[in-house]
């Protein structure tokens, strides 16, 4: 009988490949977002918006103006299981974001319902501040700080085991098996935001 996840995986690639001519790299690597390749919003292929994130092309970047009270989204249309990510950021001081993971629905998404790798410095509990997947995996204090300068996250989910570097360090490296597949999405919700590169390769 094929596995489960390896099933889902593949129905993940799969469903990416055909999403608007978006094709592997030589390593697998699917660039979801390339801020130098891009002159508007509507140019985006593999994404649905949802909630007003005030998305914009500025300076070869996608950005996001969000309002913490009504945060937008973009959300990938290909679901995922095992997987690694980089995604190129940059953040002023007052942004409020993140890359969530593995969404259960993806008409709402929040962090009780998904893995939230957090972009926040100003998090009132720091604990779940910058590089912390919120409620989930703790960050060593203090915190990372991210506003105004451009980072890296490099993101991998194995099953249940997930890691996350921030500039090549880890932040988090946990097990937790409470979501095991679905889309990703990126938050504008407070702030602003860039993002200049996001790749994902399944595994």
């Amino acid at each position: 009988m094929t596995d489960r996840r390896t099933f889902l995986a593949a129905a993940g690639a799969l469903t990416l490949a055909g999403c608007a001519g978006i094709r592997p790299d030589a390593d697998g690597w699917y660039t979801l977002v390339d801020g130098a390749k891009l002159t508007s919003v509507s140019d985006l292929a593999g994404w649905t918006q949802i909630g007003d994130g005030k998305w914009s092309i500025v300076d070869g970047t996608l950005q996001g103006k969000g309002d913490l009270k009504a945060p937008g989204y973009l959300v990938s249309k290909a679901s995922y299981t095992d997987f690694e990510m980089r995604v190129e950021f940059w953040s002023d001081a007052d942004a409020n974001s993140g890359v969530f993971l593995r969404c259960q629905d993806r008409n709402k998404i929040g962090a009780d319902n998904a893995y939230e790798v957090n972009i926040f410095d100003k998090r009132a509990d720091q604990n779940y501040g910058t590089g912390a997947i919120v409620d989930v995996a703790k960050v060593t204090l203090p915190a990372p700080v991210a506003a105004n300068r451009w980072n890296t996250f490099e993101i991998s989910a194995r099953g249940a085991h997930m890691v996350v570097t921030l500039n090549g360090k880890t932040t988090v490296d946990v097990r937790h098996g409470q979501h095991d597949a679905g889309p990703f999405a990126l938050q504008s919700g407070g702030g602003t935001v860039r993002f200049r590169k996001v790749q994902i390769r399944p595994l």
